[in-house]
């Protein structure tokens, strides 16, 4: 009996383990679905920028749409904040925070350590598509859609190869025509409106 006991205590013991591996690693590795009524938004259409960011010339803008508790947005840190080092001349670059917490300005910044506007607007991400986080919306300089997708293919942003974001961004920084990968336009991460998958 005792041997019974502890073999299924061992068996609970492994589901909850698998359980925990599939919450948390292998459904971020599957696209995000598709919400019902989703209506997606095509290139070249006008997006309204609030005033914060609205301002800044003919720059292009690149809004960064990050969940705090999503931890495929949280991988993403890291990538968003070198491209800000990096492309900070050149284009406009802003978070918009998809969460029903309350998070300061500057709670946001010193996460991400640079100096850019914290949008709470969330009717951007209809504006733009976006349906889940991590994404990148890159507006050109008429404030229309560029691009709407992911950072990279790599959940941890490493593929220089596949730097989706940072690709689109330097062919319109250089009026080229670069095409896009079907893989950088499908969305992986966390469904929104303002939470991970459960």
């Amino acid at each position: 009996m005792r041997k019974k006991l502890v073999i299924a205590w061992l068996l609970v013991l492994l589901c909850g383990v698998i359980a925990l591996f599939w919450r948390n690693e292998w459904v971020y590795a599957l696209p995000t679905p598709v919400p019902a009524g989703y209506k997606p938004v095509a290139t070249g259409t006008p997006v309204v920028l609030p005033a914060a960011i609205a301002m800044n010339g003919n720059k292009p803008v690149l809004l960064h749409f990050f969940n705090p508790d999503c931890p495929c947005s949280r991988f993403n840190i890291p990538h968003f904040a070198s491209l800000v080092n990096k492309y900070g001349k050149q284009a406009s670059f802003a978070i918009v925070l998809m969460t029903s917490k309350k998070y300061t300005q500057e709670e946001i910044q010193q996460r991400f350590h640079v100096n850019v506007p914290v949008l709470t607007d969330t009717s951007l991400a209809t504006a733009c598509g976006v349906y889940a986080t991590p994404q990148a919306v890159i507006l050109n300089g008429y404030r229309q859609l560029h691009f709407r997708g992911n950072y990279n293919k790599s959940r941890y942003c490493t593929d220089i190869q596949t730097n989706y974001a940072e690709i689109a961004l330097n062919a319109l920084l250089h009026n080229t025509i670069v095409p896009v990968a079907p893989e950088a336009t499908k969305a992986y991460g966390c469904q929104l409106p303002n939470s991970c998958k459960k």
